[in-house]
């Protein structure tokens, strides 16, 4: 299975923000750090906002925030919140694929799927930034922000 640029995108952010310090990151330095167009992390930062995962903050001292549920998700709940956790192939499609009714392919797909999804629900976003990932997306970029 392969994950959407947004999805990968998504996930790098919350991680960013897992080893932020007090000082809240801005949607700009997030997206200086990870070198991708500010609009795409705009349009990252605000589906995680809206599934609750981060925080807001606008005015002075203002910026972006994990929250208690970005903090202990798993990668498998965010990954199924932005990819959604529809079938790897569309047989009931337009058209829909002929050999539905008698082949073992879709479910095989979706027997992968399910593995895929569970290994993923193992992990958590502070898994993801344990040594040494964390002190390398603290440093990314020169940010003045520290763990």
């Amino acid at each position: 299975m392969r994950l959407t640029k947004f999805t990968d995108l998504s996930l790098r952010a919350v991680m960013r923000l897992a080893v932020a310090s007090q000082d809240a990151l801005t949607t700009r330095e997030v997206s200086e750090v990870m070198d991708v167009p500010y609009t795409h992390m705009a349009k990252a930062i605000s589906r995680l906002q809206h599934l609750g995962v981060v925080r807001t903050r606008r005015g002075r001292g203002g910026g972006l925030e994990l929250t208690a549920l970005g903090r202990q998700a798993t990668v498998g709940w965010l990954v199924r919140q932005l990819e959604g956790d529809e079938e790897v192939v569309a047989c009931e499609g337009d058209p829909p694929c002929p050999l539905r009714a008698a082949c073992r392919l879709r479910g095989a797909l979706r027997e992968a799927q399910r593995a895929f999804y569970a290994e993923l629900d193992r992990i958590t976003v502070a898994d993801l930034v344990a040594s040494p990932t964390g002190p390398a997306l603290v440093g990314l970029g020169g940010t003045r922000r520290s763990a």
